[in-house]
This record gives structure tokens, C-alpha cells and sequence, in this order.
């Protein structure tokens, strides 16, 4: 009995907008799955009249068209083919127009999952129809071995000794089919094994990413104490010196408050957080990390095309999306070059973005260049074409995703030994110039004094420097070193604001937040952390307020003051 090839086991992706058929693919090759991303409608029936095992098509990739065609063909499929279609169904909004399903009902043999979908329903459905795909290939075969059978004893001894005398070029090309066999056995060895590099590749990245989790948390509560100490000092030293010293050591402690966030960045799943960007701030924020990373071999040059607008990102991450960039482009020039970084309002390539006002942020080097196979990939998860060890192949992946995410869009542009210029195009904030810089909070009297506040906080040294930070600024303070602890404090007498970590060892502060809730609903509460995965603590926080460590007194006290003020009107 024979086996379908590999093209008739293929599965079809039609799923033309956005990344949605890139996506689907990577995610299906991690189980052995081939998948093929089909553009246009013209080369999907063909690939489908060419053979395949099944189709993932997206629902609005349908819509408008003339599928003739394709019914044609399923109506003309032999006996024992039924080709499985799984339809992915845009999530409807009111009921779904009669005329839509029944275009898709038409196509027999169908599979429906409605968006969003998980990753598991996704295998589980294109497993289920290549198996029903691989029974009727099943089918055709026993059909096939049947006919094959019947000629056989129709065949007359004159045909027996026609086929005794074509003995050894029968053999010759079963041989020679074996060969191609093992050929593609050989192949799907090689495939496979890339796949699993790949996949170790992403296991490590994300055991560093949890590493890195763990390490950053305490050495940002290390830099809370410290900023918190120096805050304490600035506001109540008279010493002109003792007071330079403090806020030179405050500042130390925010630049490694800000490399810790940059460290989060690269391997935490975390929200942008979007606000108005200088760009020429950002330069002046990057420029020093870009000349320490790629030395003194490299030339670099920044520089504001016209009045540049403010743009709408998350500064961590386009400060992370540059330095990946430089560090690419150093590896383009072994030998040293220039690196450019330019940026200036622009109109986007046609079919790149909608209409708007866009500011054009270009990094181009002068090095090597690429062909555009190459090109066409770079943008790729774990893509990469550098050698085992030296790259992830996410660095650009990364720079492509937050310009996504940000409502903008990242191409490249490269020649072979012309250089290599890569292009973020982000929305204009509104209104030409440089956004104007931000000051620095001051600390202020609350006014709300006296306020009683429970700080809950595993680490004496972090808590100790909470509370005498809150007590200064007017307020008493209950304290407990531990979610269970935090409760218990609850009971006992009734805070006007919770304060508590968020990593500690037994409950962690978004439990405590949920049970402490059911107790006193009415009680605002606030979470610190220093940990960039802020999932568990959106699922809970609802209206409070999440305070990122190392925070200084300014902000602790008008975060204090917010949440206070947000408590009273509850209570009112």
C-alpha cells in the first residue's frame, strides 16, 4: 500500500492579512507539521489542484470572491477524496450573515474555529483532518492495490513473460524511488532537527528570561532602599555636601533602576506602555549604550531630519529595538564602518500603513548588505545567518513586534555590499517639535496627613525603608512581613491604604490583594514590585495602582496621595 508524498500531506495556510498565516506556521511546524502560506486566491486552488492534506483559511480571506473554481474542483475529486477545509471564523458580532456561512458550508468537508483560538485547538484541529486526510489516501491505495490486482489476473502469459523481460528496469526504478524515499527522509531528519535547535534555543532564552526575573527583583528592591535612603537625606539634610553626594548616588540608583527594566525587556511578555517619545531624547538616552556596545571601530552619527514630532512608544522597548539594531549592524561590519541613526516626519511607502502623521526612524550602516532571499526573512522568529551560539534571530523579530504593537510598522531595506538600512515608522504624537522634557517630581506635604497605611513586605530592609519613608511624609504605618502576616493585620484593625510587594515567598501580593478585598472592598491598595511580568498583577488591580521599584519619595508620595483621595471618594 502505498503512502502519499510529502506535498499531499502539506497543509495549506490562506490566510492573507496581517501575520496570521506566519504565525500559524511556526506554530504548527513545532509538532512536524508542513505548512505552505498561500498569498492569493488564484495560487491557493492551484496548490489544492496539486495536492495537499489540508487548508487552514481564514474567513475573511473569502469574502468577495468568486470560488467557481474551487467548487469545481471538489466537485470533479474522485470517489474516495473529501478534502478537509478549517475555516477560521472572525469572532461575530450579532448574528452571522446567512449568505457568508453558506458560502463556507459549500465547501463540504469543514472544520470551524471561531478567533480567538488557542494554540492547542489550532494542532488539534489540522491533526484531526490530516488524519481523515491520511484514511482516504488510505482508501485510494486499497482502491488502487484492487485495480492493480484485478488487471493482474486479467493479464495473459504473454503479458507474465513481458514483465519477466522488464525484470531489471522495474528494479531499477524501484531503486531509484527508494533513493528519492530516503532523500526525503533525510531532508525531514534535517528539518526536524533544525526545529529542535530552535525550540532548545527558546526553552534557554526563556529560563533566562526567568532568571533574569528573579535576579532584577532583588536588586531592584537593593535599589530601593538605597534611592529611598537618599530621598530621606535630600529631604531633610541641611549639608550642601551630604545633600550633592545624595543625589548623585540617587541617580546612580536610576540608572540601574533603567537597566534592569531594559534587561526585563528583551525576554518578558509585558504591555507596551505608550506615551509621547522625544526622539531626540531617545537619542541622547541611547547614544552612550550604542558607542559602549560597539566600540571604537564603529563611527556613529545621530541626527533630527526637520521639525521631528514626538512619537507614541514605550521608551524600554525602542531603546531595546536600537541597540539590537546597532548590535546587528556591528556584526555586518567585522572590520568597522559608520552607523547612521536618522529620524524625521515622513510619508509611509504606499500600502504600509494607514494615512497619518508618522515620524521615520532610520538606523543604516555601511556594511555587507544582503541578498533578497535573505531580506525577505530577517524579520522571522529564531531567524538567523549567524552561526550556532552566536544569535537568537529575535533581536529583529523584536524590533518588528513593538513596531507592531505601537500602531507603526518596521521594513528593511539592503543590497548586496550597498549596507543595510532598517526603518521604524511610528505615529506622531501630535504637533511638530520636541516634546517638552518632564520634571522632576518634587515632594510636596500630603494632604492627607495622618493617614494609618499597612506596608506588607517580606524584605526587612525594603520595608523598613517604606515605612520610615511613609512616616515622614506625615502618615502612621502598620507593617507585616508576609501575605499571611498582611491578613491577619487586616483583621485587626482597618488601614486606609495597603501597601504590598508583589513577589514573596508563600502569597504573593496579588493573592493577598484578592483575599484582602473580600475583607475590606471599600480599602484602596497599591502593589510595588520590581518584577516586569505584570500579568498576574492586571488580572487583580483592577483600579489600584501598581508602584514600580525603585521608586523615589516623590513618587511613592503622590501615588499615596492618589490612591487616598480615590479611597475617600469611595467612602463618600
Amino acid at each position: 500500500m502505498s503512502l502519499p508524498d510529502s506535498g499531499e500531506e502539506r497543509v495549506l495556510v490562506f490566510a492573507p492579512r496581517g501575520r496570521d498565516a506566519e504565525v500559524m506556521s511556526s506554530v504548527l511546524a513545532v509538532d512536524g507539521f508542513g505548512c505552505e502560506a498561500v498569498a492569493g486566491f488564484d495560487a491557493f486552488v492551484e496548490r489544492v489542484e496539486a495536492g495537499a492534506g489540508a487548508a487552514i483559511v481564514a474567513e475573511e480571506a473569502l469574502a468577495g470572491l468568486d470560488l467557481g473554481r474551487l467548487h469545481d474542483w471538489l466537485g470533479r475529486q474522485p470517489p474516495w477524496s473529501d478534502f478537509p477545509f478549517v475555516i477560521l471564523l472572525g469572532k461575530a458580532i450579532g448574528p452571522a450573515p446567512e449568505g457568508a456561512r453558506a458560502r463556507v458550508a459549500e465547501l463540504g468537508n469543514v472544520i470551524l474555529l471561531e478567533r480567538p483560538i488557542n494554540v492547542q485547538t489550532l494542532r488539534s484541529a489540522v491533526g484531526s483532518a490530516l488524519r481523515a486526510r491520511r484514511r482516504q489516501y488510505q482508501a485510494r491505495a486499497v482502491l488502487a492495490d484492487r485495480e492493480h490486482t484485478a488487471a493482474n489476473l486479467r493479464r495473459s502469459q504473454g503479458d507474465l513473460l513481458e514483465l519477466n523481460e522488464t525484470l531489471e528496469v522495474r528494479i531499477e526504478e524501484r531503486t531509484r524511488a527508494l533513493a528519492q524515499a530516503n532523500d526525503r527522509l533525510t531532508n525531514e531528519v534535517i528539518e526536524r532537527e533544525r526545529v529542535q535547535q530552535a525550540l532548545v534555543q527558546f526553552q534557554k532564552m526563556e529560563a533566562i528570561g526567568r532568571l533574569t526575573g528573579g535576579i532584577a527583583h532583588d536588586f531592584n528592591n537593593l535599589l530601593n532602599v538605597v534611592q529611598g535612603s537618599m530621598d530621606l537625606i535630600l529631604l531633610k539634610s541641611q549639608d550642601e555636601f551630604t545633600r550633592n553626594r545624595a543625589e548623585i548616588a540617587r541617580r546612580a540608583c536610576q540608572r540601574g533602576g533603567k537597566l534592569t527594566s531594559q534587561l526585563l525587556a528583551f525576554s518578558r511578555d509585558q504591555s507596551l506602555a505608550l506615551r509621547p517619545l522625544d526622539v531626540g531624547a531617545l537619542f541622547e538616552g541611547v547614544r552612550e549604550l550604542v558607542a559602549t556596545s560597539l566600540g571604537s571601530a564603529i563611527r556613529l552619527d545621530f541626527a533630527l531630519e526637520g521639525e521631528c514630532a514626538a512619537v507614541m512608544a514605550d521608551t524600554n522597548q525602542m531603546e531595546m529595538a536600537l541597540l539590537n539594531l546597532a548590535i546587528n549592524a556591528r556584526d555586518a561590519m567585522p572590520g568597522g564602518g559608520e552607523l547612521r541613526f536618522r529620524a524625521g516626519p515622513a510619508t509611509p511607502p504606499e500600502g504600509l500603513l494607514p494615512a497619518g502623521d508618522y515620524v521615520r526612524i532610520a538606523v543604516t550602516d555601511s556594511g555587507e548588505g544582503m541578498p533578497p532571499e535573505i531580506m525577505a526573512r530577517v524579520f522571522e522568529p529564531f531567524f538567523t545567518t549567524k552561526g550556532v551560539g552566536k544569535g537568537t534571530g529575535l533581536g529583529l523579530s523584536q524590533v518588528y513586534g513593538m513596531a507592531q504593537q505601537s500602531g507603526g510598522a518596521a521594513r528593511i531595506l539592503s543590497k548586496p555590499g550597498a549596507g543595510t538600512t532598517v526603518e521604524i515608522w511610528l505615529r506622531a504624537a501630535g504637533g511638530a517639535g520636541m516634546a517638552p522634557a518632564l520634571a522632576r517630581p518634587s515632594v510636596a506635604a500630603s494632604r492627607q496627613r495622618g493617614a494609618r497605611i499597612l506596608v506588607v513586605e517580606d524584605d526587612d530592609y525594603v520595608r523598613q525603608s517604606i515605612v520610615e519613608s511613609l512616616e515622614a511624609l506625615g502618615h502612621t504605618v502598620a507593617q507585616a512581613a508576609s501575605g499571611e502576616a498582611g491578613l491577619d493585620e487586616l483583621q485587626r484593625a482597618r488601614p486606609d491604604l495597603v501597601i504590598t510587594d508583589y513577589l514573596m515567598p508563600g502569597m504573593t501580593g496579588a493573592e493577598l490583594v484578592r483575599r484582602a478585598r473580600v475583607i475590606l472592598p471599600d480599602v484602596p491598595m497599591m502593589i510595588a514590585t520590581g518584577y516586569a511580568d505584570m500579568r498576574a498583577i492586571e488580572e487583580v488591580i483592577g483600579e489600584d495602582m501598581v508602584l514600580r521599584k525603585p521608586f523615589q519619595l516623590a513618587e511613592l508620595a503622590n501615588s499615596v496621595e492618589r490612591a487616598l483621595q480615590r479611597g475617600r471618594k469611595a467612602a463618600a
